[in-house]
């Protein structure tokens, strides 16, 4: 099965997303590509355990979700997300029991380190994350990735190292096959959590049924208000790590209004959401954040209702009742 953002809950129940086999093992793949792991791996345990991936390539996702249904493991739920939103928001506390990271991109660039995931923060994040005797299997051919990823598990405070021969399914990743043929070596670690960092959910949440709790503002626009010209608006959060782009204004074809295009960037997680500007009968318009595309009402994407918001006040709207 293939999963957007908007179909978990957050965080999810594992009875909920495998209500079939809800006391199974669960399992996670970060960066399964196209897929060759899992069905080597899987047969490895007494019961199929329960398959959780996440990846960022749209192309690998659609090949491995062939390859898993080929090989009779189409239960499994696959995702298109980067992994440290997927695991903060999605895994409840103590819910895993492995997480395998095989050839992750190793950023080599000394400038690049802060995009490697597993670092001091993602470590404290998965030790909360996994069960008592859970473990991230950690899988690469880059020496220096290696050696950092055990520094950071070190420094984390909250990991034990243990390194030595991979999984034999492993050596079956397109990655490995690549560096099997050269005649190269892998390197291979198990960290096991020795404490668990409190690390909380975040503030997200589905696009919500009951309307009044979208985000949205209520005001009146200018009387000369024709917005046949648009600039592309940014907006930097104070002290946060939230950028919202406001892309382009549309006019509307069903009813007196316009829709806007916003580019939310929230750390690791982008969404493109749309903003509805919508004549209502007694002559104010609402706000809101549509429903299209299953947004997850974030903190940045209130921001982003904000911020069109703000754009309408600048050109004289008034506003007379704000909710975000």
């Amino acid at each position: 099965m293939i999963f957007r953002l908007g179909d978990f809950h957050f965080p999810d129940d594992p009875a909920r997303l495998y209500p079939d086999t809800p006391g199974r093992p669960w399992v996670l793949e970060v960066g399964f590509g196209d897929g060759r792991f899992w069905p080597h791996f899987a047969p490895t345990f007494p019961v199929t355990p329960n398959y959780l991936g996440v990846e960022l390539s749209g192309v690998s996702l659609l090949k491995a979700h062939r390859r898993l249904s080929a090989a009779g493991l189409g239960s499994g739920i696959l995702t298109k997300l980067p992994a440290d939103v997927l695991v903060r928001e999605v895994i409840p506390h103590g819910a895993l029991d492995v997480i395998v990271v095989n050839f992750p991109d190793p950023w080599p660039k000394d400038e690049h380190t802060d995009h490697r995931l597993l670092r001091v923060p993602f470590f404290q994040l998965a030790a909360s994350r996994l069960k008592p005797g859970g473990a991230i299997l950690l899988t690469t051919d880059h020496d220096e990735y290696f050696e950092f990823a055990v520094q950071q598990a070190h420094a984390s405070g909250v990991m034990s190292v243990q390194t030595g021969e991979p999984p034999a399914a492993a050596l079956e990743t397109k990655y490995a096959l690549k560096w099997r043929d050269l005649g190269l070596d892998v390197n291979h670690a198990r960290f096991t959590p020795t404490a668990h960092a409190p690390v909380p959910h975040g503030d997200v949440r589905p696009y919500p049924e009951d309307e009044p709790t979208v985000p949205h503002a209520v005001l009146t626009l200018p009387d000369t208000f024709t917005p046949t010209d648009f600039d592309k608006v940014t907006i930097r959060m104070p002290q946060s790590t939230t950028t919202i782009i406001l892309l382009d204004l549309y006019g509307s074809l069903r009813r007196d209004g316009w829709v806007t295009l916003a580019h939310v960037i929230e750390g690791e997680l982008t969404q493109e959401v749309l903003i509805g500007i919508t004549g209502r009968e007694d002559g104010t318009h609402l706000v809101r954040l549509a429903k299209f595309g299953g947004p997850i009402i974030t903190p940045g994407v209130k921001a982003a209702v904000g911020a069109v918001t703000q754009w309408l006040e600048s050109l004289g709207a008034v506003v007379k009742h704000r909710g975000y």
